[in-house]
């Protein structure tokens, strides 16, 4: 039995977004494992729910949406554990310490080292180019979060560059 173009669509759609929905889930998860788990999930979901995606707007977003709904899910059946993230002041000294060159998955454990929900909307916003509304559907927060959320994470990469020296009177 031949199945509907949609869901094809959908799929071959799907296949092209698995790098950017890889590097999203990476944000919420912190790391590659849980997120390759995440992003299976993701999938298996999109396309089970296929017939709900009207095809208007962006599919990344819908996608992206899926796998926030996934992770605060799959989040309520995890026990809670201890945070693997470093603290803020370890990994300034860690951006120190680096060389020049730059090194993507240095790049990847800052991105995933920013506080939960702050890694994201940085992904979604300054790497990914989704408007500020978008992002905030996709995480299901308000605008105005976004906002908050976003500056915090842009003042946190400043100061490990140290070109921006962060004032607080």
């Amino acid at each position: 039995m031949r199945q509907p173009a949609t869901t094809i669509d959908l799929r071959r759609d799907l296949v092209g977004l698995l790098p950017h929905l890889r590097r999203f889930a990476i944000t919420l998860a912190g790391e590659a494992g849980v997120a390759d788990e995440l992003v299976q999930a993701v999938c298996l979901r999109a396309i089970a729910k296929g017939h709900q995606w009207s095809g208007e707007g962006r599919l990344e977003s819908w996608i992206y949406t899926l796998a926030r709904q996934q992770w605060t899910e799959d989040s309520r059946k995890r026990k809670p554990k201890a945070s693997a993230r470093g603290n803020v002041t370890d990994i300034r000294e860690a951006a120190r310490e680096r060389s020049a060159s730059v090194d993507p998955d240095a790049i990847h454990r800052m991105i995933a080292e920013m506080p939960e929900g702050v890694s994201a909307i940085f992904l979604l916003v300054d790497v990914e180019g989704h408007s500020y509304q978008q992002a905030a559907d996709i995480m299901g927060i308000s605008a105005a979060s976004v906002v908050s959320q976003l500056a915090t994470a842009r003042l946190h990469f400043a100061g490990l560059a140290g070109t921006h020296p962060i004032h607080r009177y």
